[in-house]
């Protein structure tokens, strides 16, 4: 798997246009990648998403393809787009979903940081508060021709006070955090590290070929 990093803050139009073409590659070749990226600040509405829920934000915000409702991309939030091959999961969406919880998990748990996956209606990576669960990562994912794509946005230290404006992922009794406000100043680049690291580590190999 190929590992691409997009410098400065990448415009998420600009993006997703990027990423499809990585994705036309995979279906080409079969190369697989985990592009890292920041995107300029916008909202995003899920397939799942209705522009009710984007509130009173002043961000702009634009449809997209990925699964799940309206979040929130911008400075200080880690975005990977993995461009997957589903055979690495049996052709099981829902397992690479799981998947990408524990990946993320596993990565937080470097940080000294406690965290759990979402269930089916709540999928995401969470971590306790004393007012209950917040949520510091999102996953949305699409499948094409037995490639997964889209990926994941991780919360290391963006302006939070964004996420009062509309309705994250859905919710309206849960609060959203990062690895700052829990107490965890990592720099994205030792972030990047970490995540990195657990990717290489915790991917299942591709299945041998017939």
């Amino acid at each position: 798997m190929q590992i691409i990093h997009w410098p400065g803050l990448t415009p998420y139009a600009q993006g997703l246009q990027r990423m499809e073409s990585h994705l036309t590659q995979a279906l080409q070749t079969g190369q697989e990648s985990a592009i890292f990226c920041e995107h300029a600040p916008i909202l995003t509405i899920g397939s799942s998403g209705s522009v009710s829920d984007l509130g009173t934000s002043p961000l702009p915000h634009m449809h997209t393809g990925r699964g799940g409702k309206v979040t929130y991309h911008g400075p200080g939030q880690r975005v990977v787009y993995l461009v997957v091959n589903l055979k690495r999961f049996n052709s099981d969406i829902r397992a690479y979903i799981q998947w990408l919880q524990s990946w993320l998990i596993a990565t937080l748990q470097e940080t000294n940081l406690t965290a759990t996956a979402g269930s089916r209606d709540t999928i995401g990576v969470w971590v306790p508060s004393p007012t209950g669960s917040q949520k510091i990562a999102a996953i949305g994912v699409r499948v094409r021709k037995g490639f997964a794509y889209h990926g994941i946005a991780l919360n290391l230290n963006p302006d939070l006070s964004v996420y009062t404006t509309f309705t994250p992922c859905g919710l309206t009794t849960h609060g959203v955090t990062s690895l700052h406000a829990q107490g965890h100043p990592l720099t994205m680049e030792h972030l990047d590290h970490l995540l990195q690291t657990t990717l290489q580590n915790l991917l299942p190999p591709l299945p041998a070929s017939p």
